[in-house]
């Protein structure tokens, strides 16, 4: 049984009342202590503190760790429900599917696994030092910022950790204020069962955030958009700080005219339009062969319409945009598109119903920006080679999806594209393979997690070399001779 650890209190993220107090010891006037010197005190202080305990460093102590946290999510999981409901409109089956459930999922597996990935690994000595040994080792970098997504506000706050806490890190985590519901209730359910000094919720807005990157963490994982990942990258390349963005982008969907059009739509209809569409690695529009376009069209209506009704805003497995601000922009996005299917918006309560369109104008911002919402634009190709080429005059996608029963075409697409991952014949199902690393490329973001790469990801590899005192070559040492270049030229060819 896993005990609680006793309830912290945690000093909140607000700006000092009166910035102007002077604060005297002895008779030495300092200067009035800032917001950022509060919580450089009271967090990052602490977390470096419980660091250089070394605790984090046994791997016995991550699992259990890992424990308690799994102790932590079944424990809240009705808060985890009802914040998720608050904030996305979730069920609580789509909430367990694609938040709570998959983190239960993957700390077993890491626990599962860790001792054997954390063990040293022997390499091979080169034969000029034959009486040395090689090997690499795994170590933790330190103090790890997590800043964290509205998508799916929980499983992207608690995966990273995962990861970060099998490599033997402090942890801070950056919720999304956009679902406020559910950063409150993980900031709660840490600070309840975790010592402030190893893991520590800091909530807030663009302000807080951009406080936390002029902060020295060894390491910082960022989910979201293209735009705020440029400008955390540039925050920690001005300290020299490894970085893991995770940034979405337009992931194509690919309908060939070989392919089985039943189950081809019905699981682009699943993958697209779960949590209305507001997921990194969701089909972001199709392109389809031009002899199946209208077959496809027309399967995808009926799809629509059988898994959420003909009222689909009273459907309890269909979610809400986040907040009033996506909802209008992807209303501005429908405004250059022709609707093939359903365009019925409700500001009151946030609801876009699931919309196909046609877009003729190739400037159009629907497809240049990334759509994150319910609308599929359908693109028509007559040719493999006009499909490839559309896909790589354009950014290099999270995601590239293809239906085909074409091995050859397969293979096509898979050597002459670029993508942070591939699905064949489906639809999100690689992100759900805990030993596939995810993660982006290019502008679709860097760095790779899940299962075993995320520990990876939020490990040092310190690479070590013994050498023997027994045996030494002379050549190694000045002064060198006619002989030397000869010699080390035999030796290293």
């Amino acid at each position: 049984m896993v005990t609680k650890a006793k309830k912290t209190k945690s000093i909140p993220l607000t700006k000092i009342e009166n910035p102007d107090v002077k604060i005297l010891i002895g008779q030495e006037e300092l200067k009035p202590i800032t917001h950022v010197e509060i919580r450089q005190k009271s967090y990052l202080e602490q977390q470096s503190k419980f660091f250089n305990t070394h605790q984090t460093k046994s791997v016995d102590f991550r699992i259990e760790q890992l424990k308690k946290l799994r102790s932590a999510i079944i424990d809240y999981e009705e808060k985890i429900y009802d914040a998720l409901y608050k904030d996305m409109g979730k069920s609580k089956e789509t909430a367990y599917l694609t938040e709570n459930g998959f983190n239960l999922f993957e700390i077993s597996h890491v626990i599962k696994n860790l001792k054997k990935w954390n063990k040293s690994t022997k390499v091979k000595s080169i034969w000029f030092f034959p009486m040395s040994n090689a090997f690499i080792q795994k170590e933790p970098y330190g103090k790890v910022l997590v800043i964290s997504p509205w998508n799916y506000p929980f499983a992207l706050t608690m995966s990273p950790l995962i990861g970060a806490i099998a490599a033997g890190n402090c942890v801070t985590l950056k919720p999304s204020e956009h679902a406020s519901h559910t950063a409150k209730v993980i900031s709660d359910m840490i600070t309840q069962y975790f010592d402030a000094g190893y893991i520590q919720v800091i909530q807030g807005g663009v302000e807080t955030t951009q406080e936390l990157l002029n902060d020295n963490f060894d390491y910082i994982c960022f989910t979201g958009s293209e735009h705020v990942g440029k400008i955390v990258m540039g925050a920690a390349a001005k300290k020299l700080i490894p970085v893991t963005l995770e940034l979405g982008g337009k992931s194509p969907c690919i309908i060939d005219k070989n392919c089985n059009i039943e189950k081809t739509v019905a699981r682009i209809v699943g993958g697209k339009f779960i949590n209305a569409g507001q997921t990194c690695t969701a089909p972001d529009y199709v392109l389809v062969h031009k002899d199946v376009k209208d077959s496809v069209i027309e399967k995808l209506k009926e799809k629509i319409t059988k898994y959420y009704g003909t009222d689909i805003k009273k459907s309890k497995d269909y979610q809400r945009v986040i907040n009033k601000q996506h909802f209008h922009r992807l209303k501005e996005l429908l405004s250059d598109t022709k609707i093939l299917f359903g365009g019925q918006t409700d500001e009151k309560t946030l609801y876009i119903a699931p919309t196909l369109v046609e877009v003729k104008n190739e400037n159009s911002k629907i497809l240049k920006e990334e759509i994150f919402g319910p609308i599929l634009p359908i693109i028509e190709y007559s040719s493999d080679i006009e499909m490839v080429d559309y896909i790589n005059a354009r950014p290099k996608p999270l995601s590239l999806y293809l239906f085909t029963n074409d091995k050859s075409l397969q293979q096509k697409v898979l050597n002459e594209t670029s993508s942070g991952g591939v699905c064949i014949n489906d639809a999100l199902l690689q992100y759900t393979n805990i030993n596939l690393p995810f993660g982006g490329v290019g502008s679709s973001g860097m760095g790779k997690y899940h299962g075993k790469a995320s520990f990876d990801t939020f490990s040092n590899t310190k690479s070590i070399m013994k050498n023997t005192v027994l045996l030494d070559l002379p050549s190694r040492y000045p002064p060198t001779n006619k002989n030397t270049l000869p010699m080390l030229k035999k030796l290293l060819k």
